[in-house]
């Protein structure tokens, strides 16, 4: 049988009709939990994780929230632990870059916005969550990115600061939450998602292979095991950890 050490526990992964956060979704229920697929426009999405979970055997449900509302995102949590009864993970996968702009040109809506989107509407969840996180010695992970250790090259400022600012929350919360709940990140570098084709030209994403010593972008699949590990007991004695996933990225 299938090792499943994650059997009898809940995990709510945001921003999971998509991409890392849908590939997450799928990675954790395989290793037996429970999973709370939020989205908030990809209702296919995140409809097409909960039939593949549950067609081979697991148990999911699908929630939507607009997270950068407050009362949506707190009412996330409140609706998850309703319908299952605790909370076990929490995976701060939701985000978006908006869109690329030079610092010197970034309107103030759209730095705000950044900000709301990648690092408020994470602090909103995670705020609410920590109580049942807390009673289960949970686990939380938040997905970065490369740009935290780049800058946010193209145009990407807005969206790097937001992270970074993401990586400050990450370790500020795993030195105030321990010992009883684990907190930890993941920096992916290049992943070949829809946020690539929406934001980055074939071009660049080539010059992305170049400059990779595995000589290739990652997959969703690839960041979402590395999420998993941090979710599961081979990372037990990890907290404020920072799991890069570049491809080798910082070799160079």
């Amino acid at each position: 049988m299938q090792d499943r050490p994650l059997s009898g526990q809940v995990a709510l992964v945001t921003g999971a009709g998509t991409g890392i956060g849908h590939a997450t979704a799928l990675a954790l229920a395989e290793l037996g939990a429970t999973v709370a697929l939020h989205y908030f426009q990809n209702a296919s999405g995140a409809q097409a994780g909960v039939e593949q979970i549950r067609a081979e055997g697991g148990c999911a449900e699908m929630f939507a929230a607009d997270l950068t509302d407050p009362t949506a995102a707190t009412g996330l949590v409140d609706r998850v632990v309703a319908e299952f009864g605790r909370l076990d993970m929490l995976v701060n996968n939701a985000g978006n870059p908006l869109q690329r702009t030079p610092l010197e040109q970034c309107p103030l809506e759209v730095w705000r916005a950044a900000f709301d989107i990648n690092v408020t509407s994470a602090f909103l969840v995670t705020q609410r969550a920590i109580p049942h996180l807390r009673k289960t010695r949970g686990r939380i992970v938040n997905n970065l990115s490369l740009s935290v250790q780049t800058g946010g090259a193209g145009g990407a400022g807005p969206y790097a600061a937001a992270k970074g600012a993401l990586q400050v929350f990450t370790r500020t919360l795993s030195r105030e939450l321990a010992p009883d709940v684990r907190v930890n990140a993941v920096m992916p570098g290049v992943i070949e998602t829809r946020h690539h084709e929406v934001f980055s030209t074939p071009e660049r994403m080539a010059d992305y292979r170049r400059q990779t010593p595995l000589g290739r972008n990652g997959q969703a699949h690839e960041a979402a095991a590395a999420i998993a590990f941090l979710c599961g007991p081979g990372s037990s004695f990890m907290t404020g950890s920072l799991l890069d996933i570049s491809g080798g990225r910082f070799l160079r």
